[in-house]
C-alpha cells in the first residue's frame, strides 16, 4: 500500500502541503545548514579542559526545563494478564514469572507519583500498553476499559501534581496477535494499525497530554528484534529484514505524526515526536583526518541517521547508507519523501546503555565509542536544524548487587547532565529537558534483572514492590532543586612569597649513566696515520701506544647537556635516583661499579659547580619485571619478602653516604614504597614487604644519623606517594568518609606511624603500626576465627631503631582520588583487605592520560599530615606533575604548576603548614610529550612553554604583591641557547669544521698568491719582451 494514500487528503489540500513542505526545507537549510554538516563537529578542535570551570559549567538551565524521569509500560507494570490485558511479543519472548510482575507499577502506580514528588521533577515519561489497551491490536474497536481508567487516574494525578506527562505510544510491546497474525513489523499493514492505535490515543488522553512521542528507539527494534533476535520477537532475518522494519516503523510514525497534525493539534496545541537512539564516536587516532571525519559520519548515519534524516532531513535515508548496502535498502517515493520529511517538533534523543553497551555490533567503523552527550547533541544541531531537543533517556546502569549505593551513578549522571547544560549555554542547543531513565529499577530487557537503571531501588523480593530512593535519586533531586550547578565561590588566589631557602625543584627518575665521555683521545691510546698501508684509509700504527689522561668530570657530555638543561629552568634542586643493580650488581660489596659510582659522583661535583643541590634517592623501584630495580642476585633471593635484603641495602647505603656524601644534603632511602608494596597480590606479602622496607629505611638512617651526619650535614628520609582522598558518595558520609580514613591510613600512616607516631601517644602506642588498622583488620579477622595480626612484629631493638628516624617528610602528590567502601557482595579476598575502591569524578578536569587536576587535594593533604605529625619537622613535595602532550604550549602543565603551587602558599601562609619544598615532575619526556619540561633526548630536548612559566614563580619566589620585588636572589639564569648545545654536543665535528675552514682558507690564500704571482710574473715577462722588441727595432733603424 503507498503511504501517501494513506491520508485522505484532497487534491487541493495535497498541493498545499506540497509547497508547504518544500517551503519549510529550503528555508531549515538556509537558516541551519543541511545534511552532512554534522561532520564539522570532528573537523573542530575538540576543547581540552585544563581547569574545573573549562570542564565542568557552573549554571542553571532556561526557565521552563523539562526535569523528568521515565519508564516503559512493559519494563515497570508488570499485571500482565490482569483486567483483560493481552499479551505482548515480550511476554512471549520471555515467558519468564519474573517480568510478569515487574515493579507492578500497574497496581501501585500512586507509588511512582510519589517518587516523582520526592525528586521534584516537572515531567514523567511513560509509555502506554498497546496489548493492554487493545488486546486484539485493532484500535477500531473497544478498548479495555480498566486500561483507559488507569491511564486516566495517572495522567491524571500527574496533572493535578504539575507534573507534564509525556506519553510515548508504543515502547516495544507490540501485541503478540499483530505478530503472529501479520508477522509483525515486517508488514506495512502494522502502519494502519497504529495510526488507528495512535489517533485513540489522541483522541482519549490528548485533552491533558502536550507532549507525545510515537516510539522508542526504533533502531533496537529492527536490528536487535527482527535482525539479531536478541530482543523480542527474536527473529535473526539479518540486515535484510532490519531495513523493512525501519522502513515501516519510520512510516508509521510519519502517519501518526500526521493524524495528529490534521485532526488534534489545531484543538490539543500539543507537539510530537520520535524517540531516536544513538551512540557517539570520536575519530580513531593514527589515520588521516579527512577518514576518520568520514568514518564517524557513516558511523552516525548507520544509527542516528538511519531514522532522523528521513523525518527530519531530506525525506531519504544517508547517501552512505544507499551507497553501501544497495538494493537491500527499501526507497521512498517522491510522494513518501515529503509525506515523511518534518514530521517532529522537536528532537528527541535517546542516549544510554542500550545503544553504547551494543560493542562490535554497532557500527562503528574502526572509530572510537564515546559517551559524550554534549558533542552529540552539538552534531544533531549542526545536521538536523535548530529544533528543540528533548533528551528522553539520559544515564548509565549498575550492576544489581549495588542495591541503594549507586556511586557511579551520581557521577555518570552529573557527567551526562552537565553536557547538556553546556550544549544549551556554550553550543546554542535549544534545551526542551532532561529525562532521567529510569524512574525505578525494573526488567532490562535481554539483561533481565542483571543491572539495574532506577533511581529508586525496588526490592523484588517483597509483595508489594517497595521502592527506596537510591543516592542517586538524592544527588538528582539536588540538581532539580538548583536548576542545574548554580554558580560557586570560585578559589581565591592568595599573594605572598615563599622562604629563600624553598626548595624550587624539579624531579627526575633514576639517572642513566652514560660511561664513555665525548673526546676519544682520553680512552684511545693508538696513534693513527693516514694511507700508511697503501689502502688510502686512517690506520692505528702497530705497536705504537701512547698514555692516555684520565677522563674529566667535564668531558661526560651527557652530564653537562643534562645540567645545563636542568639549570636553564631556575631551579635550585635536583631529584635524582641512583641506580642500585648498577653500582652494586651482585647486591654486595664483592663487586662495585667503581666507574658508576664515579659517574654520579661527577653529576654531583658539576651541580655543586653551577651551585645547585641535589636530592638523591637511594632505591627508586620499577615496580615491573626483572627485578623492580633491585640487584639481580636480591631479587632471586626473595627481594623484599627476605631480610637479607634489609641487611643488603645498609650495606649499599653506607657505601653511596661514603662515596657521594660529601655533595649531597637531601636523602631519600626508598622512592614510593607503598606504591611497591602494590605489587604483591598476596596480603600477608604485602604486608612482609612494607616491614622489611620500613626497617631497611631505619637502619640507613640510622647509620648515617651515627656515622656520616655529624660530617656531612645531610638529612635522609623516604618518599611517600600521598594523593588526598574524598568520600565518594556526599550522600554515605559515614561508610564513605570512613573509607576515606582507611586509605589514607594504608597509604601513609602505615609508613609514617611506625617512624613518628602521632600527636597522642597514649592511643596510637610508639613505632608501630596504627592502631586504627589493626583494629579494623582483627574485627574483618573475627568471623574467619583467625586470631593472629597480619603485621609483623617489630622486636625491641627494631623500635629503637624505627623512633624518629625521618628528618623531613617527603610526599609525592599528583592528584586527588574518590573513595568508596567495597560493596556488600564484593568477595573479601583476605581478612587484610583494606576494602575500599578508587574512583575518580568524570567531570573533573583531566589529562590524556587520565590524572585528575585538583589543586585542591594538595592542601588538604598537607593539613592532614600536619594535624597527624605535628609541625616539627618540614614537609617537601618531592614530585608533583600532570602529563601533557602539547610539544611546545603545554597550557594544561602551567595551570597546574601555578594552581598547585597556589594551594601549597595557602597550606603554608594561611594553615601553618610546615612546608619547604616543591618538586616539578619531570626534567625531559622519554619519548612523546608527556610529563616533560623538555621535549625528549631525541628531539633536540626542546623547551616547553612552561620552563619559562616556572622560571617566573621561582624568580618572583611565589606570587608576591609586586611582581617586581624579588627579595630572593637566585643564581642568574641562562636561557638555553640551542646553538651552544649543538656545538658541545659535536666537539670533534666542530673541530673538524674549522680545522677544515682554516685549511680552506689557507688553501684558497695559498691559491690566490699563486695565481697572483704568476699573472705578475708573466705580466714581467710580458714587458721586458716589449722593451726587448722595441730595442731591436731601433738597432735595425
Amino acid at each position: 500500500m503507498d503511504s501517501f494514500s494513506m491520508l485522505d487528503y484532497s487534491p487541493h489540500l495535497i498541493i498545499q502541503r506540497l509547497l508547504l513542505s518544500l517551503w519549510l526545507v529550503s528555508t531549515w537549510h538556509r537558516a541551519t545548514g543541511s545534511i552532512g554538516d554534522g561532520r564539522q563537529m570532528w573537523q573542530m578542535p575538540k576543547p581540552v579542559a585544563i581547569s574545573l570551570e573549562q570542564s565542568f559549567l557552573h549554571d542553571t538551565f532556561p526557565a521552563g526545563f523539562l526535569w523528568g524521569s521515565g519508564t516503559s509500560a512493559f519494563q515497570t507494570e508488570g499485571s500482565w494478564d490482569k483486567d483483560g490485558k493481552g499479551a505482548s511479543i515480550w511476554d512471549h519472548f520471555t515467558q519468564s514469572k519474573t517480568d510478569n510482575v515487574a515493579s507492578d507499577s500497574y497496581a501501585h502506580w500512586e507509588d511512582d507519583v510519589q517518587a516523582l514528588e520526592y525528586l521534584g521533577v516537572t515531567s514523567y515519561s511513560f509509555s502506554l500498553s498497546w496489548p493492554r489497551l487493545f488486546p486484539d491490536g485493532n484500535a477500531t474497536g473497544p478498548p479495555c476499559q480498566a486500561a483507559v481508567e488507569h491511564y486516566n487516574r495517572l495522567i491524571n494525578r500527574l496533572v493535578e501534581k504539575r507534573i507534564e506527562p509525556i506519553v510515548t505510544i508504543h515502547h516495544w510491546d507490540l501485541p503478540l496477535v499483530l505478530q503472529e497474525a501479520f508477522g509483525g513489523w515486517k508488514n506495512d499493514t502494522l502502519i494502519e494499525l497504529f495510526g488507528n492505535y495512535a489517533a485513540f490515543c489522541f483522541r482519549t488522553f490528548g485533552d491533558r497530554v502536550r507532549y507525545w512521542l510515537t516510539m522508542h528507539n526504533p533502531y533496537l527494534v529492527a536490528v536487535q528484534g527482527y535482525g539479531m533476535g536478541l530482543h523480542a520477537p527474536g527473529e535473526t532475518g539479518g540486515l535484510a529484514a532490519s531495513f523493512i522494519v525501519a522502513h515501516n516503523l519510520i512510516r508509521a510514525h510519519a502517519k501518526a505524526w500526521h493524524i495528529y497534525d490534521t485532526h488534534y493539534r489545531p484543538e490539543q496545541k500539543g507537539k510530537l515526536s520520535i524517540v531516536l537512539g544513538s551512540h557517539w564516536v570520536e575519530p580513531q587516532k593514527g589515520q588521516p583526518a579527512a577518514t576518520n571525519v568520514d568514518l564517524c559520519q557513516q558511523s552516525m548515519d548507520a544509527v542516528l541517521g538511519w531514522f532522523a534524516n528521513p523525518i527530519l532531513g531530506d525525506g531519504d535515508y544517508p547517501a552512505s547508507l544507499k551507497n553501501k548496502h544497495g538494493g537491500l535498502l527499501p526507497t521512498f517515493t517522491t510522494k513518501e519523501k515529503l509525506w515523511v520529511n518534518n514530521t517532529a517538533d522537536f528532537f528527541a534523543l535517546s542516549f544510554g546503555p542500550n545503544n553504547l553497551r551494543l560493542g562490535r555490533i554497532l557500527p562503528h567503523f574502526g572509530q572510537v565509542v564515546s559517551p559524550d552527550l554534549r558533542r552529540i547533541l552539538g552534531w544533531i544541531k549542526l545536521e538536523y536544524g535548530d529544533l528543540q531537543v528533548l533528551v528522553a533517556e539520559g544515564g548509565w546502569f549498575s550492576e544489581a548487587s549495588v542495591a541503594r549505593e549507586d556511586t557511579v551513578a551520581i557521577y555518570l549522571m552529573k557527567r551526562f547532565i552537565n553536557h547538556v547544560l553546556q550544549a544549551g549555554r556554550l553550543d546554542g542547543v535549544r534545551l526542551l529537558g532532561y529525562t532521567a531513565w529510569s524512574l525505578v529499577d525494573s526488567f532490562e530487557w535481554n539483561y533481565n534483572y542483571s543491572v539495574r537503571r532506577g533511581l529508586f531501588y525496588v526490592d523484588f523480593t517483597h509483595p508489594n514492590r517497595t521502592k527506596t530512593p537510591k543516592t542517586s535519586a538524592q544527588y538528582y533531586r539536588r540538581v532539580i532543586a538548583n536548576n542545574g550547578f548554580p554558580q560557586v565561590e570560585p578559589s581565591r588566589e592568595v599573594e605572598g612569597s615563599f622562604p629563600c631557602d624553598f626548595h624550587w625543584g624539579i624531579a627526575d627518575s633514576t639517572l642513566q649513566a652514560r660511561f664513555y665521555p665525548f673526546s676519544p683521545q682520553f680512552k684511545d691510546p693508538n696513534v693513527y696515520s693516514w694511507n700508511w698501508t697503501g689502502d688510502g684509509s686512517l690506520s692505528a700504527i702497530p705497536g705504537v701506544k701512547l698514555h692516555t689522561n684520565r677522563s674529566q668530570c667535564t668531558d661526560y657530555l651527557a652530564i653537562r647537556s643534562h645540567l645545563y638543561l636542568f639549570a636553564s629552568t631556575g631551579a635550585t634542586h635536583y631529584r635524582f635516583a641512583l641506580n642500585w643493580s648498577l653500582i652494586l650488581p651482585h647486591g654486595d660489596l664483592s663487586r662495585v661499579n667503581v666507574e658508576a659510582l664515579r659517574y654520579y659522583r661527577c653529576v654531583l661535583t658539576e651541580l655543586k659547580k653551577l651551585d645547585l643541590e641535589a636530592l638523591v634517592i637511594l632505591y627508586y623501584p620499577t615496580h615491573k619485571a626483572p627485578h623492580l630495580g633491585l640487584p639481580g642476585a636480591l631479587h632471586a633471593s626473595g627481594g623484599w619478602l627476605n631480610y637479607s635484603t634489609v641487611e643488603a641495602f645498609q650495606e649499599y647505603a653506607s657505601l653511596c653516604y661514603q662515596e657521594l656524601g660529601s655533595w649531597v644534603h637531601y636523602w631519600i632511602t626508598v622512592n614510593e614504597p607503598n606504591r611497591l608494596t602494590d605489587i604483591y597480590s598476596n596480603a600477608n606479602e604485602r604486608h612482609r614487604a612494607a616491614h622489611n622496607l620500613l626497617l631497611a629505611h631505619a637502619k640507613a638512617w640510622r647509620l648515617h644519623e651515627l656515622k656520616y651526619s655529624r660530617q656531612q650535614g645531610a638529612v635522609v628520609s623516604l618518599a611517600l606517594h600521598a594523593d588526598w582522598a574524598e568520600p565518594a558518595n556526599p550522600f554515605l558520609l559515614q561508610s564513605h568518609g570512613a573509607a576515606v580514613k582507611r586509605f589514607l591510613l594504608f597509604e601513609l600512616a602505615y609508613f609514617l606511624d611506625p617512624l613518628l607516631g602521632t600527636g597522642d601517644e597514649e592511643k596510637q602506642g610508639k613505632e608501630d603500626y596504627p592502631l586504627e588498622m589493626k583494629a579494623y583488620l582483627k574485627e574483618k579477622a573475627r568471623p574467619l576465627s583467625q586470631q593472629t595480626s597480619p603485621f609483623p612484629t617489630f622486636t625491641k631493638t627494631e623500635r629503637e631503631e624505627l623512633k624518629g628516624a625521618l628528618s623531613f617528610i617527603a610526599l609525592n602528590h599528583f592528584t586527588t582520588r574518590l573513595v568508596s567502601p567495597f560493596p556488600n557482595n564484593v568477595q573479601k579476598n583476605h581478612p587484610s583487605n583494606h576494602d575500599f575502591l578508587i574512583l575518580s569524578d568524570p567531570t573533573w578536569p583531566s589529562s590524556r592520560l587520565g590524572q585528575a587536576l585538583v589543586p585542591w587535594g594538595l592542601r588538604k593533604i598537607l593539613n592532614w599530615v600536619t594535624e597527624r605529625y605535628g609541625r616539627a619537622r618540614p614537609i617537601i613535595i618531592t614530585a608533583s606533575g600532570i602529563d601533557d602532550q602539547a610539544p611546545v604550549q603545554d597550557t594544561m602543565r602551567q595551570h597546574y604548576i601555578k594552581s598547585y603551587l597556589q594551594e601549597a602558599l595557602k597550606a603554608r601562609q594561611l594553615d601553618g603548614v610546615n612546608l619547604r619544598g616543591f618538586y616539578v615532575w619531570k626534567l625531559q619526556d622519554d619519548h612523546v610529550p608527556q610529563y616533560g619540561l623538555f621535549s625528549s633526548p631525541h628531539h633536540q630536548s626542546k623547551e616547553k612553554a612552561s620552563v619559562d612559566f616556572y622560571r617566573q614563580i621561582i624568580t618572583r619566589s611565589g606570587f608576591p604583591k609586586d611582581a617586581t620585588l624579588h627579595k630572593c636572589r637566585f643564581n642568574k639564569v641562562q636561557p638555553v641557547c640551542n646553538l651552544c648545545m649543538w656545538l658541545s654536543k659535536n666537539k670533534a665535528l666542530t673541530v673538524f669544521g674549522c680545522c677544515f675552514i682554516i685549511t680552506a682558507v689557507i688553501f684558497i690564500a695559498l691559491v690566490f698568491s699563486t695565481v697572483i704571482t704568476r699573472r705578475k710574473y708573466i705580466k714581467g715577462r710580458r714587458s721586458a719582451v716589449s722593451i726587448m722588441s722595441r730595442r731591436r727595432r731601433r738597432r735595425v733603424q
